[in-house]
């Protein structure tokens, strides 16, 4: 299957998330901040990320800006993934190079799975 970051501040959704995609047969790795997550892409490249924007440290615009998604990992799914639907905010997350986004209120595990079996699809 594929190779799944999750990048998310709450342990307990990080590691709810984890569960389900690994469940799923997904390889993933975790984050609990956008700087960790920065470390993480030093030493493996995900095939699609579950980016929260809204962390300690380095939130996932900066995690985002920083990354340069489109110019240095072009095939790297990215899914926004928050509970604040602010839509400047979401705008400037898809400039950056996210792809979708997801407002976790109203996401079920077996809507997760959709969406992100969906995505990784998309990419090939």
């Amino acid at each position: 299957m594929a190779k799944i970051m999750i990048i998310e501040d709450e342990k307990a959704l990080n590691e709810a998330y984890e569960m389900i995609l690994k469940k799923e047969g997904h390889k993933v790795s975790t984050a609990f901040n956008g700087q960790e997550a920065l470390d993480l892409f030093s030493k493996q490249t995900p095939d699609l990320v579950l980016l929260d924007l809204r962390m300690p440290q380095v939130d996932g615009l900066e995690f985002l800006k920083k990354l340069e998604p489109a110019k240095n990992y072009p095939k790297v799914q990215i899914i926004i993934f928050s509970n604040y639907d602010d839509h400047e905010e979401v705008e400037q997350a898809i400039k950056l190079g996210a792809g979708r986004y997801i407002l976790k209120a109203w996401s079920s595990p077996s809507e997760l799975i959709k969406i992100v079996n969906e995505t990784l699809k998309n990419k090939k």
